[in-house]
């Protein structure tokens, strides 16, 4: 299985974003702080901010805070706003993946992996992985853009 950097970033921003409840940070300082190249850490927020994971502010006291409570987001979300899909097979979804003869029993077994990591990955929020003493943070007051 393959857990994509676009993935790996993304949940990795949104956890900077989890434990700075003070402020909203910019790309620069959580591309810093996580050591993310800042030009693919740009793209990867602005998936996020699409899906409804972030929001956004422009000017001196802008950057991006979460769109939801740390608690309300998993990594299930966060896969399927950058990847789309949890697992694929050569690009390919795997709903109507079929094959013929001996190999007839395979494609069920992708499928049961595809929902293994799913469940993982849906039952695991970001509040959950943060270090302890951190505090998941609320999301910004509307307004925000």
């Amino acid at each position: 299985m393959h857990i994509s950097a676009k993935a790996d970033y993304a949940a990795r921003a949104l956890l900077e974003l989890a434990r700075e409840p003070a402020r909203p940070l910019t790309c620069e300082a959580i591309a810093s702080a996580q050591q993310i190249p800042f030009r693919f850490l740009k793209s990867v927020v602005g998936e996020l901010r699409r899906a409804g994971l972030v929001r956004s502010q422009r000017g001196c006291e802008g950057g991006y805070w979460l769109g939801r409570p740390a608690d309300e987001i998993t990594l299930l979300d966060v896969t399927r706003a950058v990847d789309g899909e949890v697992l694929t097979l050569r690009g390919e979804t795997l709903g109507g993946l079929d094959y013929p003869g001996p190999a007839t029993g395979l494609p069920g077994v992708w499928r049961r992996i595809e929902a293994d990591a799913a469940a993982v990955l849906g039952g695991t929020t970001v509040a959950a992985l943060l270090p302890a003493g951190a505090h998941p943070r609320e999301p910004a007051a509307e307004g925000a853009a």
